[in-house]
């Protein structure tokens, strides 16, 4: 991230943090879109059929999109009318960032190479977390459902879990956020996506009690002061080291088992750490965190045992054998 000097470098760090998260999710919430473009209606023969009309590099172009109903017409009118929308709200935030002194940052190559590793492998990144969960789809339907929304023989419930996944990796993985620092607002932003359509306030602290199934161990209420002192005291013992890959490793692991364990929000809170961690991992190129399907059941039991006071280490030691993946750059394949 670039900006020009000035007297109070803080505050217009921040301010062009915000509106730099709020430029990547708009640019989520637009690739999310089913259809670009306006509506178009065309009567061929007896039939009428439905088209979306855009301008591509000055050329006027449509896209068929299927027979003429009254429900898609106003699919396709409530589509058009949120892009311009979202596009209108995105001009606004340039033109905030250019008056702020904003310069777009260039990610550095291994991070750019990283990260197109991680979208590469999205879809069995977001199976294995849906395993986690017990979530149950295999993995022809969780591609299924990543790609058109929906699939037959899944519960509705199943099918937000894994499109919600597909947000939060969305949002982790824009240029925008990968060069942004891992801190809380971040894991909220987190939080507030994998809950999407299951609270209204996802990524909001909790302020209630919760247990956890088979284990005695209670997590107190999270204040999100601590948990702010706490991601930033993780993440200085290793900016006061050396940055080499098990550092980095360390690091990710860290912040995902201290956010499982404290239990941060209502729910969701494995699949916010996991993705939590990735974005620290792989905004330092540092290849990325996934549970695999095969470990589950392993990881499920160390974690119990770390929620009841065993060493953090055991479990650390695990995940970086079995759940770090990386890219041999010589051979560009995974380690």
């Amino acid at each position: 991230m670039k900006q020009d000097g000035g007297d109070s470098m803080t505050p217009r760090y921040e301010d062009i943090e915000e509106l730099l998260r709020s430029r990547a999710d708009i640019h989520a919430r637009l690739n999310l879109l089913p259809y670009d473009g306006s509506p178009e209606i065309k009567d061929q023969g007896d039939g009428r059929y439905l088209y979306t009309r855009k301008r591509v590099a000055g050329k006027l172009t449509s896209t068929y999109v299927g027979a003429y109903s009254d429900t898609l017409y106003n699919l396709l009118l409530n589509n058009a009318r949120e892009a311009r929308s979202l596009r209108k709200e995105l001009r606004r935030i340039e033109k905030e960032l250019s008056q702020l002194g904003y310069t777009d940052s260039v990610l550095a190559p291994d991070v750019l190479q990283n990260r197109d590793f991680a979208r590469a492998n999205m879809a069995m990144n977001i199976y294995d977390q849906a395993v986690l969960e017990g979530v149950a789809t295999s993995f022809p339907q969780t591609e299924d459902i990543l790609n058109n929304g929906q699939v037959f023989g899944v519960t509705a419930t199943d099918v937000q879990k894994i499109l919600n996944l597909k947000h939060a990796w969305k949002f982790i993985l824009d240029n925008d956020v990968l060069s942004s620092r891992t801190d809380y607002s971040i894991l909220s932003r987190v939080a507030q996506l994998v809950n999407g359509g299951f609270f209204t306030q996802g990524g909001r602290i909790r302020g209630v009690p919760v247990t956890i199934g088979g284990s005695s161990y209670v997590p107190p209420l999270p204040y999100e002061g601590d948990v702010r002192d706490h991601i930033h005291e993780i993440l200085s013992d290793t900016d006061s080291s050396e940055s080499s890959p098990q550092n980095i490793i360390t690091t990710a692991i860290r912040l995902c088992l201290y956010c499982m364990k404290t239990q941060i929000f209502l729910d969701g809170n494995k699949r916010a750490a996991v993705i939590f961690a990735n974005h620290y991992l792989i905004s330092h190129a540092g290849g990325y965190l996934v549970i695999p399907e095969a470990c589950v059941p392993e990881f499920k039991t160390l974690l119990m045992r770390y929620y009841e006071g065993e060493d953090i280490s055991v479990l650390m030691q695990f995940m970086t054998e079995k759940c770090w993946k990386r890219m041999a750059i010589s051979h560009n394949q995974v380690e």
